[in-house]
């Protein structure tokens, strides 16, 4: 097959379809889902008794063939419509009023229902309108006439309820269904429903000028709590406008001061520096001379006093123990001198006796052995005379010896005594020396640690010199006043 075939195969088969698609788009119908096809003509039957009936074929949603020359397609609007009601009725008190509303109905979307409308409106279907306004006229001045205008004002729902319901067997029979039926306007020549509002009017114009007059009565004394709050803020603000001047007056009076007051401020800052520094020298001086001058001197005391005790000891302890030994040696001396007495008087009673023994025979014997007794009693009783003598001369002689000892051992370390009871009675001494200070309010020393130690060693001599002072101590007895003088009452010292 050659080319040229090929594309005559191909533009046939292409016009083919092309008049296959004119012919089906000719021949096919399709129904909007706002709308019913009613198809009639040769063939044109449903597979249901409805359509059996009615002789056409209805189709809804969907599409369908229609031969052309056979069959005719024809389409039924299935969406709401509106049309406005004005009637002129009487009601059943004679009063004549028109009512003014409106009605929203469509065609029932059962086959029914279409296909009575189909055989009533299917080629009038803008006659609709009409038809519903005769009829909904109708049946509205039925209803009217058995109803009071009160009726019509306060119960619109019943109006309308009563008028869809006896409306109802001739719209179906129309095959239309009401959406909506509004009553909107009711309204009278005769003024009966202007009368009607009247008396209420009146009482709500009477309330309406009670409630002004009460309003205005209320804004009145609003207006006037109001004008007295603003002569209150006012006056505040006056207050403290007032005060606010005052601080300012106050504030210009403090700043031209302030130059002055700076100044006088910068001088006593000054002044309490100075004097705080002379304090921390005072307090470096105090320290100073506790660390260089009574450490020192307490230690030096303490130490010549434990010497000079040693020493004072050590001396008093020989001098005792030599004591001892010359009284143990009295006492021995006269242990001998008794002993050897005794010896004698008993060695002469022994003979006195030997004696009396020989001469006893006789009586002159006898005589002379009383006398060789008494004899020898009185050289026995003269012989412990001594030994006692003896024994408290030489008790008398030790403590003598003790006492020359002690002495020279004062006489040889007097210094060491002295140091020893001014190291005992320095609190006294320093008392007697600070007196002098017990009313100073303010010190300023101003020649530093020196000053210091200078005032110290002056106030500790104004009670005498140390050596009267230590011999007084040593002798039991007061110390002497000050230059042979009573001390005088401290009196307040200020030293510059």
């Amino acid at each position: 097959m050659t080319t040229t075939e090929l594309a005559v195969w191909a533009g046939g088969l292409l016009v083919l379809f092309i008049v296959i698609v004119l012919l089906f788009k000719a021949v096919w119908r399709v129904a909007e889902p706002n709308e019913a096809l009613i198809i009639s003509g040769l063939g044109a039957r449903s597979r249901n008794e409805l359509a059996e009936s009615l002789g056409f074929k209805i189709i809804t949603g969907k599409g369908t063939a229609v031969l052309p020359g056979f069959q005719t397609a024809r389409r039924l609007r299935l969406d709401s419509r509106a049309t406005n009601l004005q009637v002129n009725c009487v009601t059943q008190q004679g009063i004549p009023v028109q009512v003014r509303g409106v009605i929203i109905y469509k065609v029932g979307d059962d086959f029914t229902s279409i296909a009575n409308a189909a055989r009533r409106f299917l080629d009038q279907q803008d006659s609709m309108s009409g038809a519903i306004h005769e009829l909904f006229t109708g049946h509205l001045r039925s209803i009217i006439g058995n109803l009071t205008v009160e009726d019509l004002i306060l119960n619109r729902e019943r109006l309308t309820g009563e008028t869809r319901s006896s409306a109802a067997d001739e719209m179906s029979k129309l095959g239309l269904v009401v959406d909506s039926l509004q009553i909107q306007e009711i309204d009278d020549e005769t003024g009966y429903i202007l009368n009607l509002g009247k008396p209420h009017a009146a009482r709500v114009a009477a309330a309406a000028r009670i409630a002004e007059a009460q309003r205005d009565q209320e804004a009145t004394e609003a207006e006037q709590a109001a004008n007295a709050k603003k002569a209150a803020a006012v006056r505040e603000s006056q207050i403290q406008q007032a005060g606010y001047q005052a601080e300012i007056d106050q504030a210009a009076a403090k700043a031209r001061q302030a130059g002055p007051l700076s100044e006088a401020t910068a001088r006593q800052e000054v002044v309490v520096q100075e004097t705080r520094a002379a304090e921390l020298e005072a307090q470096l001086s105090e320290q100073r001379l506790q660390s260089q001058v009574r450490k020192p001197a307490d230690a030096k005391a303490y130490e010549t006093v434990t010497l000079s005790q040693a020493e004072r000891d050590a001396r008093i302890a020989q001098a005792e123990a030599e004591a001892r030994e010359t009284e143990l040696r009295a006492v021995a001396q006269a242990s001998q001198v008794k002993q050897a007495a005794a010896a004698d008087a008993e060695s002469v009673r022994l003979r006195a006796e030997a004696a009396g023994a020989a001469s006893r025979a006789t009586g002159e014997g006898e005589a002379a052995a009383a006398q060789a007794r008494g004899l020898a009693e009185a050289e026995a009783a003269r012989a412990r005379g001594l030994a006692e003598a003896e024994a408290a001369k030489a008790k008398g002689l030790a403590e003598a010896e003790a006492i020359r000892a002690r002495a020279q051992a004062l006489a040889e370390n007097q210094e060491a005594v002295i140091a020893q009871q001014l190291a005992e009675n320095w609190p006294s001494i320093v008392e007697a020396g600070a007196k002098a200070f017990g009313n100073v309010d303010h010190m300023v020393v101003l020649n530093g640690a020196q000053g210091v130690e200078e005032m110290l060693a002056k106030a500790l001599t104004l009670g005498g010199t140390g050596l009267g002072l230590a011999r007084s101590l040593l002798s039991g007895g007061t110390p002497p006043s000050l230059n042979g003088h009573e001390p005088a009452p401290p009196q307040k010292l200020d030293v510059v």
